[in-house]
């Protein structure tokens, strides 16, 4: 009998490896629902496999992508940041008052916090043709601290308003109802007083909750709405003042490197 020690085996990276490992990716993500959540539970190997590495768009088309792609996901509030596209050198800035990134043509990342980490998804799906950027985004998504409004679902509070205000007359009613009945004044001998006056309470005791709740969410909606505005004036929507931490880049820094094309670090840390 032959050791099985003695057989080939295939080395790793090999192109048996690689068609195993990209049937695995096939099976494992949906490529025509592809999103960030995708991309960040995506390894580096898989990114390799899936991807072609001379298909993936660079320099200016890259910056312009990203910058509306951010703009865009800032209107739908699902990033919080400033977005800057400069040409001197090309790169576009994202930043908030809890970190930064900067994004260059050869598709690099540079940065640090939340920022950071809600761009890096973003420019490995721009780098892809069949991924979709929206074409008409606003300069500039965020508002004007001032313009901030001090909250929404004032219809839905103003109906939790009158539903408690009708509860808390039908709870007074029931217990003027019962002292009636105990002074004689209306009902007879079966008019349930006990009933009337736990009844009252129990429609007392919920407009009560009812008015909290829309005290408290009003309140809320205020403290949310200035700690709103302080972030919007830490970066500099008020005074045109960026965080300290974020860097300055000069018009020669980094100004002589050519997009490559080719696998990046920070494209691995995407799905790392």
């Amino acid at each position: 009998m032959s050791d099985s020690s003695d057989e080939p085996a295939d080395e790793p990276g090999s192109p048996e490896d690689v068609d195993a490992l990209r049937e695995q990716v096939e099976a494992k993500y949906d490529f025509d629902d592809f999103g960030p959540a995708d991309m960040a539970e995506m390894s580096a190997d898989e990114w390799e496999v899936a991807f072609d590495a001379e298909s993936w768009i660079t320099g200016p088309a890259l910056l312009d992508r990203v910058t509306r792609d951010l703009r865009s996901r800032v209107g739908d509030r699902d990033v919080f940041a400033r977005i800057e596209r400069n040409d001197d050198p090309p790169h576009v800035l994202a930043y908030s008052d809890e970190g930064y990134a900067v994004v260059y043509p050869d598709g690099s990342v540079e940065g640090e916090g939340t920022v950071l980490r809600d761009v890096k998804p973003t420019v490995a799906l721009c780098s892809m043709e069949s991924y979709e950027v929206p074409e008409s985004v606003p300069n500039n998504p965020l508002p004007e601290p001032e313009a901030v409004p001090e909250g929404s679902g004032e219809l839905g509070n103003r109906m939790l308003q009158a539903i408690a205000a009708a509860q808390l007359l039908a709870g007074i009613a029931m217990i003027a109802g019962a002292v009636l009945a105990i002074a004689g004044v209306v009902g007879g001998p079966g008019t349930n007083i006990e009933f009337l006056f736990v009844g009252g309470l129990g429609f007392i005791a919920v407009s009560l909750v009812l008015f909290f709740t829309v005290a408290n969410a009003r309140l809320s909606d205020k403290f949310r709405a200035e700690e709103y505005r302080d972030r919007l004036r830490a970066i500099g929507l008020d005074d045109g003042e960026r965080p300290e931490f974020v860097p300055e880049l000069t018009p020669d820094e980094r100004a002589d490197e050519e997009p490559t094309g080719e696998p990046r670090e920070e494209r691995d840390e995407v799905g790392a």
